[in-house]
Parts: C-alpha cells; sequence; structure tokens
C-alpha cells in the first residue's frame, strides 16, 4: 500500500532535490569511470607454493595460463626444470619470497586501483590496446627499469623489487635509498600506468633533442593524471614533498638555465640525462634540488598545449611534433 502519512510525505519532498542530486551523480559516476577487470597471475606463488617433486607437473598443468612472451615456461626440458628447481631451492630466494609475500599476498587493492586507471586510459584513448593478463613474479634479480614491463597484450609487475624497503638485512642489494623509497606499495599503480604510457606514445624519427624527451616524459605524466585523477604528484613525478616544493619555487630559473645553456635542442645525451632520470638531486643545482627537472618542465608544456589546443589525449600521444606542441602551449614559467 502507498504510504500517505503526511509526515512521512513531507520529507520525502523536502529532500527530493538532494536524493535526485545523489542519484545523478551515482549515475555519471558509473558511467565516467567503469573499471577493467584485473586480475593478477601470482607466477611467484606457482613457483615457491608447490613441493620442488611436483614442480614440472605444476608448470605443465599451467603452461596455457603463463603462455606469454614475458613469461617463458619449458616443462618438458628437464635442464630447465633443474634450473627452476635449484632457483626456488636457494635459501636466500625463498627469503625474498617470504618477505615479498607476507607484504603482497593479497593484491586486491592493487588490481582495483589499476581496474580503475585502465577503464579511465580506455574511454580517454580509444585507440589503445587492452592489455589482456597480468603477472606477479619475484626473480631476485633488482633491476629498477624493469621493476613493471609490459609487451602491450600482458604486464608483469616484480613484487619482490616493491618489497625492497623490507630488506634491510640485505642491505637493500645495493639500491641507493632515493630509489628505495619509490619502491613501496604505493608506487605500484602509477608505476604500470607509465609504463603503459611509454609504449603507447609515439617516438619521433631521427636524433631526439632534450625537448623531445622532456616532452615524452612529459605526456606520460599527463596521461597518468588523467587516468589517475586525485593522484599525489609527488606519487607522479617520484618527488618527496621539499623536492615537489624545490622545483615548483624554481620552476623559471630552470627554464632558462636550459634556454642558456642551449640544451633544449641538444642531442648531446651525455650533457643532459641528468635531468631525465631518477636521482637523488639534479647536479647542476645542487643537493638540495629536485630531480627529473627536464620531465617536470615537459608536463608544464604538455599541460598548457592541452588547454590550448583542445587535443584529445589519443591526438596528443600521436603527435611526433615536439617543437609544435611547445609553440602551441605558449608554455612560460
Amino acid at each position: 500500500m502507498p504510504n500517505n502519512n503526511p509526515h512521512t510525505l513531507n520529507l520525502m519532498q523536502r529532500h527530493a532535490p538532494v536524493c535526485l542530486c545523489i542519484i545523478v551523480a551515482a549515475l555519471l559516476l558509473s558511467g565516467c569511470h567503469r573499471s577493467e577487470p584485473v586480475q593478477f597471475h601470482r607466477f611467484e606463488h606457482l613457483l615457491f607454493d608447490t613441493p620442488v617433486n611436483r614442480l614440472q607437473a605444476e608448470m605443465k598443468e599451467h603452461q596455457a595460463e603463463y603462455n606469454s612472451e614475458l613469461i617463458v615456461l619449458y616443462p618438458d626440458e628437464p635442464e630447465f626444470i633443474e634450473m627452476t628447481q635449484e632457483f626456488v631451492a636457494d635459501p636466500v630466494m625463498r627469503d625474498i619470497y617470504r618477505i615479498t609475500d607476507s607484504m603482497y599476498h593479497d593484491l586486491s587493492d592493487v588490481e582495483r586501483q589499476l581496474g580503475r586507471a585502465l577503464g579511465r586510459a580506455y574511454k580517454l584513448c580509444p585507440k589503445m590496446w587492452h592489455v589482456e593478463r597480468f603477472y606477479t613474479m619475484a626473480t631476485g634479480d633488482f633491476n629498477y627499469n624493469f621493476r613493471v614491463f609490459s609487451n602491450c597484450g600482458d604486464l608483469c609487475v616484480c613484487l619482490d623489487q616493491y618489497a625492497l624497503g623490507a630488506m634491510e638485512k640485505y642491505q637493500y642489494f645495493g639500491f641507493p635509498s632515493y630509489l628505495v623509497r619509490t619502491l613501496a606499495r604505493e608506487y605500484i599503480v602509477p608505476d604500470c600506468m607509465y609504463t603503459l604510457a611509454g609504449l603507447y606514445l609515439e617516438a619521433p624519427d631521427g636524433d631526439l633533442t632534450l625537448l623531445d624527451y622532456a616532452v615524452a616524459e612529459g605526456k606520460k605524466l599527463y596521461f597518468m593524471e588523467k587516468t589517475m585523477p586525485g593522484i599525489a604528484d609527488t606519487l607522479l613525478l617520484h618527488y618527496t614533498v621539499d623536492q615537489l616544493k624545490w622545483m615548483k619555487d624554481n620552476e623559471k630559473n630552470v627554464w632558462g638555465w636550459l634556454i642558456q645553456n642551449k640544451l633544449l635542442y641538444s642531442t648531446d645525451q651525455s650533457a643532459w640525462r641528468n635531468l631525465l632520470g631518477e636521482a637523488p638531486h639534479t647536479n647542476a643545482f645542487g643537493n638540495e634540488s629536485a630531480p627529473r627537472v627536464a620531465a617536470y618542465i615537459g608536463w608544464q608544456i604538455v599541460r598548457a598545449y592541452m588547454k590550448k589546443s583542445g587535443a584529445t589525449l589519443d591526438e596528443l600521444m600521436a603527435d611526433t611534433e615536439s617543437q609544435k606542441i611547445l609553440s602551441t602551449s605558449a608554455w612560460r614559467p
């Protein structure tokens, strides 16, 4: 029966605008932020949670699941099985796995965050390929440049690298503290999106200038901020709070220094490599400075360009004319 209580009807009428706003907002959010299903195939679990004498049989059983260019299994080759058994039986490697799994046994939060970011990416970039499969592994081969890698179709995260901060007894395997700081849970999804952005953007032909590299880094950062709205700039840039403040305070000085030293159009990477890569600071500006200053400048150029041009994210990532992007942006600090 309908509720004809005058008090109830009065409350419903009074709050109808608020209820309508909530319903509309919910519909808009659900439509704009469709999440992609992400589930990691846990290769490290297959290797280290399987008894050694069952390893070959388990590999055969799961071979189709790990049929990827990123992970190659040869369960019918005795030499491969022997090497794999030695690898998983190694005491240090088992300890690395123990530490890693204690931190990352449950990745449901990472899967949700990555799914939301990919959902936005596919909406903003209709021409972008879809990642089909997601893997994790623990290799003991600590190479910062391969903490996340992808072949477009698949993506793999080396989880043990993101557990490095808990491996003090191994003296962080020689990693400097400024890198160890960025190998933590909150960096996994940003690093995944940075890797995918790097694969998606088109690179110019010929000898690349500092401007080309700076704009390319700016595109990646712009892609990340659009697919992960609300993410802290410190996570995007791998900056500390103090480094971010220094960069904002010195943006004009950095730009002037690049122009004065004629580096913007230089193709001599030895002259400006320190301006782009991970580092504790930028040598030219002292120990208190921020690293990756050219990447930050490139990000500001791309931001300004997107406001001026009205280009789509797909169009931005396909555009290889760095000089045109700079000129159109009319950006100056």
